[in-house]
């Protein structure tokens, strides 16, 4: 009964989006982890980039090319099961020259499917406090068609 129970859970996975060293994005990404683990009906996963280093996306076809072959990458191919197996993620970034770290945006341009119709949220700091790490990823999870939360000026009938 308590493995249907950990199937039927909704997986959330919160990704550190900095590899730096001395980096901030730590902190906030294992506090938002742990409230989230605190819960009983989330299955909580932490993917820190670290984990998963992942070479610049250089292949000849787009992840969203139809019927394309996976890719070899042995480190790719872990990071694309994880996002394949959450339901929604928790983006925690720096604010970097204006926008998210090319580690992020890398980590995010290897996989294209396995984003899509998943909730995402933002966490950011930085200059201007990350907003603009943050608009920049909100227009990429829409390309991906994800699901990023709306601004309040859009809800307002």
């Amino acid at each position: 009964m308590i493995e249907n129970m950990i199937e039927n859970m909704t997986v959330i996975s919160v990704i550190v989006g900095s590899t730096r060293e001395g980096r901030f994005s730590e902190k906030p990404a294992k506090w938002i982890f742990q409230q989230l683990k605190n819960r009983g009906d989330i299955d909580a996963r932490l993917l820190d980039l670290r984990d998963f280093p992942m070479p610049f996306f250089d292949q000849p076809g787009t992840p969203a090319t139809p019927g394309r072959p996976p890719y070899g990458n042995e480190v790719v191919q872990r990071w694309t099961a994880a996002i394949a197996q959450s339901d929604g993620f928790v983006f925690v970034t720096p604010e970097y020259n204006y926008g998210p770290s090319a580690v992020l945006k890398n980590a995010i341009d290897w996989v294209y499917p396995e984003w899509n119709r998943k909730a995402v949220a933002f966490v950011s700091y930085g200059s201007a406090m990350g907003a603009r790490s943050v608009q920049q990823l909100r227009e990429t999870a829409i390309e991906l068609r994800m699901d990023p939360p709306v601004s309040d000026s859009r809800c307002r009938s």
